[in-house]
């Protein structure tokens, strides 16, 4: 479906989140593209390939993983990889924002 792309951070992705939808958080689904960068702001109509579980504070946010293209091997390990060091990031800053709650990578689901 269509995906609206709004970085958080530089990436190996483009990171955003999906439109019309809503996660526990109270925001959309976040979603990440597999392919070319995408300019900010942009919308793109992909695939969707698969999803990560994340606990983000303890509030369960689950990632869309979409591509244009069914993902390789390396793909995969690529956004494992990613998404591992996120939760180490997210966590930090969630400890210095005073959030309480686990904040891990949960794997695919």
């Amino acid at each position: 479906g269509a995906f609206a792309f709004a970085s958080p951070f530089p990436g190996p992705f483009n990171y955003g989140h999906v439109p019309e939808t809503r996660a526990e958080d109270g925001v959309g689904e976040d979603a990440v593209v597999i392919g070319p960068r995408l300019p900010r702001g942009s919308a793109a109509t992909v695939t969707f390939r698969g999803s990560i579980g994340f606990l983000d504070g303890g509030c369960p946010d689950p990632k869309w993983i979409c591509a244009g293209a069914p993902l390789s091997g390396p793909q995969r390990l690529q956004v494992e990889a990613f998404f591992r060091f996120y939760a180490v990031v997210k966590g930090l800053i969630n400890r210095v924002r005073g959030k309480r709650g686990a904040t891990r990578y949960l794997g695919w689901l």
